[in-house]
Order: structure tokens, then C-alpha cells, then sequence
């Protein structure tokens, strides 16, 4: 048997895009050539790596297991690289992520701005995932790293701890509750509430928490990203729990108060997630060493 790197990375393309046409744009080929080489792994292996359906591809049972391995020669191949070159200017490669709502939306571009700026070969794919597809993937080696909030259950990762930011209600300048110490979750229920989409981590968590207490989260408006959510606190639309370290942001420029929620999982603990430190390539390491490194306020 015989493979080509290039075809190696054309076929995680397919399994992650799960489309033979989204993974010819990214691999910049021809739909046919990326059917043709397909086809030729198949042949190599001896197996059917995909299903066709009428909305894309999905991997096989041996789909699986070559995407497992597909992945773990990509990892290697991105150490050679990133080792030779030191982690420099010069690295080649690509970093995978998978990090809650707080990372994508808020810290990680102003750690990733410099980070990328300092290495222009670097490609990063980052997605924002709940903390059990986080873990999973991290374990499965289809990710770099992951980035997490609050209690997790990672045996046999590597946790890398860097600060602890806490979540608090968001409210207009002169809202009855601005003047609160703290306040609780139920409470803070009698009045309309902002959020961001509903794919978001955040969202979902809330939902989960509210939801244990047998009420119900309704919510006034859903907005992309916290920038919104807060203008629309200033705007008198309504409350809306944040994370501190986005919310003090914000406050700069914005009228905003910021009001302690009582519940203990209000205060969350941020995780680095990887399988092995050691074993990444030296320009990971370098990035998992600037997120360590950052604190917010």
C-alpha cells in the first residue's frame, strides 16, 4: 500500500466537511479529482470509506478508522514541522480547537491576533462546542486543544488551569437590581432576559441550570455575540448573565452594571484541555503556553 500525504488530508477534509464538494473547495480541486482519489483509497484499503446521501457523505465504520488514523499521522507530520522550525516564523501547520462560548467569543481572537501575526504560515480551526464534545474530541485526538469552563471530567488529559472568571447579571444603569450585592438566578426571571444564539454553550448551560429549579428561561431577544447582548443591556431591553471578564470589556464604553449571581456554579474555573503536551508540535505548544499565560483583569 502506498499514500500520499495529500491525499491523507483530502480525506479528513471529506470526514470533517462531511461534503466532497465543500472538501474540492478547501483542497482548491475539481469535484471529480476529489471523487477519483477517494475512490482510489478505497481501492488501497479494500473498504467503503463513505456513505453517499442526498445531502453529502458520512464516514463508514472504516470511514471512522481511517479518520482516526488519518488525524494521528497529520498530528505527526505538524510535529516534524513545527519541531524543525523551532515554533518560529517559519512554522507550518494547523492548530484545531474546540473552546465554549466565553473563548470564542471573547478572549481567544486577542490572544490568537498576535499569535497568528508572529506566524503567517499557521492555519487555525476553531469552533465553539459544549464541554462533553470538547472532552471527546480532545481523547479522540481530533482536536489540538480544548478550552472549557466549570467542573470536567477529563481522565487522562492533560489540565491546564489559567484563571477563574465568574458569571454575573448584566443590567441598565438605574435598574432596580443595580444596586444589589448579589443576586439569584430565579430572581433575576422577573425581568426580560438577552442571550446569544441558541447554539451557544452559554445558553445551554443556563438552560440546564433554570431548568433543574423547574422554571422556565424566556428569553426577550438572541443576539450573535456579547457586543450586542451588552448594548442592548444599556439600552434598557433587558438583563442578561455574562461572564465577568466579557462584561468588564464592554463596561468601558458601555453604561453598564454588573450584579454577582449567589449560585455556586456561577463561578467557573477555565481549562486547557490537551492529550499529551509533550507529544504537540512546539508552535501548539506556543499557543497553549499564550493562553495559560492570559488574564483578563
Amino acid at each position: 500500500m502506498h499514500f500520499d500525504l495529500a491525499d491523507i488530508q483530502l480525506f479528513i477534509h471529506v470526514a470533517e466537511s462531511s461534503s466532497l464538494t465543500k472538501a474540492s473547495r478547501r483542497a482548491h480541486l475539481s469535484l471529480p479529482s476529489v471523487s477519483s482519489r477517494i475512490k482510489a483509497l478505497e481501492g488501497q484499503l479494500g473498504s467503503v470509506l463513505l456513505y453517499r446521501t442526498h445531502s453529502g457523505v458520512e464516514l463508514t465504520p472504516s470511514g471512522h478508522r481511517l479518520y482516526d488514523h488519518a488525524r494521528a499521522i497529520m498530528r505527526n507530520v505538524d510535529a516534524l514541522k513545527g519541531d524543525f522550525s523551532a515554533g518560529g516564523i517559519d512554522a507550518t501547520g494547523r492548530i484545531r480547537i474546540f473552546a465554549n462560548t466565553t473563548a470564542v467569543n471573547g478572549f481567544m481572537p486577542e490572544i490568537l491576533a498576535p499569535f497568528l501575526a508572529e506566524r503567517p504560515a499557521i492555519v487555525v480551526d476553531m469552533q465553539e462546542r459544549n464541554t462533553r464534545d470538547t472532552v471527546r474530541a480532545v481523547a479522540e485526538g481530533s482536536i489540538d486543544l480544548g478550552i472549557t469552563a466549570g467542573p470536567v471530567a477529563a481522565q487522562g488529559l492533560e489540565r491546564i488551569p489559567f484563571y477563574t472568571d465568574r458569571l454575573v447579571l448584566g443590567v441598565p444603569v438605574g435598574h432596580e437590581l443595580a444596586q444589589r450585592q448579589d443576586v439569584s438566578i430565579l430572581d433575576s426571571l422577573e425581568y426580560p432576559h438577552i442571550s446569544l444564539h441558541d447554539n451557544s454553550t452559554l445558553l445551554t448551560f443556563l438552560r440546564d441550570q433554570i431548568e433543574a429549579s423547574g422554571r422556565a428561561f424566556a428569553l426577550r431577544i438572541q443576539v450573535p455575540g456579547f457586543e450586542s447582548v451588552c448594548r442592548l443591556i444599556e439600552g434598557g431591553a433587558g438583563v442578561s448573565v455574562i461572564p465577568e471578564s466579557t462584561a468588564r470589556r464592554y463596561q468601558r464604553s458601555m453604561a453598564l452594571r454588573l450584579v454577582p449571581l449567589q449560585e455556586p456554579w456561577a463561578v467557573r474555573q477555565r481549562d486547557i484541555l490537551v492529550r499529551d503536551l509533550q507529544a504537540l508540535p512546539t508552535y501548539i505548544r506556543a499557543l497553549v503556553d499564550a493562553v495559560a499565560a492570559y488574564r483578563q483583569f
